[in-house]
C-alpha cells in the first residue's frame, strides 16, 4: 500500500479513498494505510481537534473536563484522575452532564471510540472539543512506570495448589498459589488458570507452570482480556512460567456486558471441525466471555445422546435420518481421512497420549462453564431429531435466539 501510495504520489485524500484487495497474508481488511489517510484527514479538515497526553499532564485541570466513554467493564479498569465516566451507549441521553465553559477532552481505550463520542457533540453544538491522541492505553503507559517492578528470583514451581509466599513479585501480593499445568493442552492451561484466579482475592497471584508452547502468548492475552496484571513470564527448557496477579477489580474478571460475547455456528458434524469449536468455546469460557454456540443441520449429530430414545412417534422419513446420522459425539467422523471411522479412532487416541482432552469432556467443561448450546429447532424438526433425543444442558430455540446473542458479540464464526 505505502509502496502504491508513493509510486502514485498520492495525497492523504487519495490515502483514505485508496480501494485494496483484502488479502489476510499481507494486510487487515482495514488497512492502517487507509486509517493514516483517515487521521490526516480529520487534522487538515478540522473535523475534531487532537490533542496528545503531554499537553494534557502540562494544562490546568481545572480548565478541562475529561470525558471517558468507555464501557462500564473498561472504567472499571482504571481511568485518568478527574475523569468523567458517560460510555458513548449513553452520551446522546446524558449530553446535559457535559459543561460547554470548558476545554472537553474525550478518551476511550485508543481514541476510535472517542472520536465517534466527539463527533456527537460537536454536532450538538459543543465547539471545544478534542480526542485524547492514542487514548487511555497510551496516556497510562506514557504516564505509568518505565521499568517493571516485578522481580522473580528465586520463583520455584512444585505441587499443584502448593501456597508459598513470594514478596519479590511485588510489595503489596498476598499469596501465591502454585499451579503445575504441564501435560495439559490448549486451551487446558488458560481454563486451570481461570479455575485458580477464580478462588483468589484480589492482590494475590498464581504462579503458573505449563509445557504447552503457546501458553507463552496465550497467558499475557488472558490477563489483558481479565484486566488481570502479568508480573512475569519466561519459557525456558520448553517450561513455561508465569506470575499474574489478580486483580482488584471484580468488574474486569466477568465483562459480560462489555460487547465482547463470542458467538459460534456449529454447522459441520464433522469431528474435527466440532472439536474446533468446542476449543474456541472453552478458551473464550476461560477469558470470561459469554460463548454462545448455535447447532444447525449437521452439527446437530453432536448434540445427541449416544444411546437409541424410542417411543417418540417418527414417521419413516424422519427414522432414516435417524439410522443414517451418527449418533452423538462418539460416532463422529473426521473430515478428512476418515478411512471408514478409523481416523476419527486415531485422533482420540493421540489427543489420549497428547494430554488433550476428549470432545465429550470438552463438551462438558463447555456447559459447566456456562455457554449457551442451542439447537436450532427448525433443523431439529427437518431431519426428524426431537428434544428427548438430546444431551443434558442444552436449550432449543430459532435463529432469532442466535441473532440476539451476534449483536452482542465481536466475533461470530461459522464451522
Amino acid at each position: 500500500m505505502i509502496a502504491t501510495a508513493i509510486k502514485g504520489k498520492l495525497t492523504v485524500d487519495d490515502l483514505a479513498e485508496i480501494e485494496h484487495a483484502y488479502a489476510p497474508p499481507y494486510s487487515s481488511a482495514k488497512d492502517p494505510v487507509n486509517f493514516a489517510g483517515f487521521v490526516a484527514q480529520n487534522i487538515l479538515d478540522g473535523l475534531v481537534g487532537a490533542v496528545t497526553w503531554e499537553e494534557v499532564e502540562s494544562s490546568d485541570k481545572a480548565d478541562l473536563f475529561l470525558l471517558d466513554v468507555r464501557t462500564p467493564a473498561e472504567f472499571a479498569t482504571g481511568g485518568m484522575p478527574g475523569a468523567t465516566h458517560i460510555p458513548l451507549a449513553e452520551l446522546r441521553e446524558r449530553i446535559g452532564e457535559v459543561p460547554r465553559d470548558r476545554k472537553i477532552v474525550v478518551y476511550c481505550k485508543v481514541g476510535h471510540i472517542a472520536y465517534n463520542a466527539a463527533r456527537v457533540l460537536i454536532a450538538h453544538g459543543f465547539r471545544n472539543v478534542f480526542n485524547l491522541s492514542g487514548g487511555y492505553e497510551t496516556w497510562h503507559i506514557a504516564t505509568g512506570p518505565q521499568e517493571s517492578l516485578a522481580k522473580t528470583t528465586n520463583v520455584h514451581t512444585g505441587e499443584t495448589g502448593k501456597v508459598i509466599e513470594m514478596s519479590a513479585v511485588q510489595e503489596k501480593t498476598g499469596k501465591v498459589v502454585e499451579v503445575n499445568a504441564c501435560g495439559l493442552q490448549c486451551p487446558g492451561p488458560v481454563m486451570r488458570l481461570k479455575k485458580e484466579m477464580d478462588e483468589l482475592q484480589p492482590g494475590e497471584a498464581v504462579a503458573i507452570t505449563a509445557s504447552d508452547p503457546g501458553f507463552l502468548s496465550d497467558a499475557p492475552s488472558w490477563a489483558r482480556a481479565t484486566g488481570n496484571i502479568i508480573r512475569d513470564i519466561s519459557i525456558e527448557k520448553g517450561i513455561v512460567k508465569a506470575i499474574i496477579e489478580k486483580s482488584g477489580s471484580e468488574a474486569t474478571q466477568t465483562p459480560a456486558s462489555a460487547g465482547n460475547d463470542k458467538t459460534i455456528i456449529v454447522f459441520s458434524g464433522d469431528l474435527d471441525k466440532v472439536i474446533a469449536s468446542f476449543v474456541i468455546a472453552n478458551g473464550a469460557l476461560a477469558m470470561g466471555r459469554n460463548v454462545t454456540m448455535f447447532f444447525t443441520f449437521w452439527g446437530l449429530n453432536a448434540l445427541r445422546k449416544p444411546e437409541k430414545v424410542g417411543g417418540l412417534g417418527k414417521n419413516l422419513i424422519e427414522k432414516a435420518f435417524g439410522w443414517m446420522m451418527p449418533r452423538g459425539s462418539s460416532k463422529l467422523a473426521l473430515s478428512r481421512m476418515s478411512m471408514g471411522g478409523m481416523g476419527g479412532t486415531m485422533i482420540r487416541g493421540i489427543m489420549k497420549r497428547k494430554n488433550v482432552a476428549s470432545l465429550e469432556e470438552m463438551m462438558a467443561s463447555a456447559i459447566r462453564g456456562g455457554a449457551n448450546l442451542v439447537a436450532c429447532q427448525m433443523s431439529m424438526d427437518l431431519m426428524g431429531i426431537r428434544r428427548e433425543e438430546l444431551i443434558d444442558g442444552i436449550q432449543v430455540g430459532g435463529v432469532a435466539s442466535y441473532l440476539e446473542a451476534s449483536e452482542k458479540a465481536d466475533n461470530n464464526l461459522f464451522i
